[in-house]
C-alpha cells in the first residue's frame, strides 16, 4: 500500500461558502472545461444526451431542501429557517487520505510540498479501491481509459508562471460569480483563507472519520425566520364629490358606477 509523506507546512486547498453559493454550476462547468485539456485530460463523456449518460466531473453541486434548525445546528449559534442549501463536492485533499493509503500501486499519492492529492494515471490499474475508501465520493472512474481521476486543484494553473498572478487559481474559483469559493494556503494562519475560516467558523466535512480534510466549508449565516409583521394601517377611503365635476366627468362616473 502507499505511504504518506510527513505533514507539510503548506496546505493548499479550497474554502467554500455555503451561505453565498447559489448552485449555478459555474464551478463544475469551468472545471470540466479546463481539465478536459489540462493535467488530467481527457475528461470523457459517453452518451451525454442519451438515457444512460456517463462522464467524469471533478466538481459536482448538490442541492438540498433543509428544514428549519435549532441553535447549534450547522455550526450556527442562531436558529436557521427552512432554506435551499447548495453543496459543492470535490476532493478535500485530506491530511490523512484513505484513498492514498489503500492504493496498491502508488498511483494515488499526496505531494509533500503542498499537500495536494493526485493520481498518476500511468500507475493506475483501475481497481477502484481508492473510490471505495473515499467517504466523500470525490473519486471519478473513467471507463474509457480504465483509470481513476480526481480534482487536482488545477496544479497546471496555480503554478503556471505564464499566467497573470490573478489567474493562478483553480478554474472553479476563477469562475464563481458569487465569490463563494476561495483558494489559498490553509497551513498559514495568516493567509486570507485561514483568517476567513477563523472568522466564519469554517467546518471540516465528517471530522469524526479522522481524515482531516484540508478544504473547509463556511456554514450559512443566521437568517431571520420571517415572522409575520403587523399590517400597516389603511388610509381612509376617499369620497368623490360628483357635484364638483364637469358634466362630462359626471356622465363617465355614472357609466362606470353601473
Amino acid at each position: 500500500m502507499t505511504g504518506l509523506p510527513p505533514p507539510s507546512k503548506k496546505k493548499m486547498g479550497l474554502v467554500i461558502d455555503l451561505d453565498t453559493c447559489v448552485g449555478c454550476h459555474a464551478c463544475a462547468v469551468s472545471c470540466k472545461e479546463w481539465n478536459a485539456g489540462g493535467f488530467a485530460a481527457p475528461l470523457t463523456d459517453e452518451q451525454p444526451y442519451g438515457k444512460d449518460p456517463t462522464g467524469v466531473w471533478f466538481n459536482r453541486v448538490h442541492s438540498y431542501e433543509v428544514a428549519a434548525t435549532e441553535p447549534g445546528s450547522c455550526g450556527s449559534a442562531a436558529p436557521l429557517p427552512a432554506m435551499t442549501l447548495h453543496f459543492p463536492r470535490s476532493c478535500l485533499h485530506c491530511e490523512e487520505p484513505a484513498c492514498v493509503t489503500v492504493c496498491p500501486t502508488g498511483a494515488s499519492f499526496k505531494r509533500a510540498e503542498d499537500g495536494i492529492v493526485l493520481v498518476d494515471e500511468d500507475k493506475c490499474i483501475g481497481c477502484k479501491l481508492c473510490s471505495w475508501a473515499c467517504p466523500y465520493g470525490a473519486r471519478e472512474y473513467s471507463p474509457v481509459e480504465g483509470v481513476m481521476k480526481k480534482c487536482t486543484l488545477c496544479i497546471d494553473r496555480i503554478y503556471n508562471e505564464n499566467l497573470e498572478e490573478a489567474e493562478r487559481q483553480p478554474a472553479c474559483v476563477q469562475a464563481c460569480p458569487t465569490r463563494a469559493r476561495h483558494f489559498g494556503d490553509l497551513g498559514d494562519p495568516e493567509s486570507k483563507v485561514s483568517k476567513l475560516v477563523a472568522e466564519r467558523g469554517g467546518l471540516d466535512l465528517l471530522p469524526q472519520l479522522g481524515y482531516q480534510p484540508v478544504n473547509k466549508y463556511l456554514p450559512p449565516r443566521p437568517r431571520r425566520a420571517g415572522e409575520a409583521q403587523p399590517a400597516a394601517p389603511q388610509a381612509p377611503a376617499e369620497t368623490l364629490d360628483t357635484a364638483a365635476l364637469s358634466p362630462l366627468l359626471r356622465w363617465v362616473d355614472r357609466v362606470l358606477s353601473r
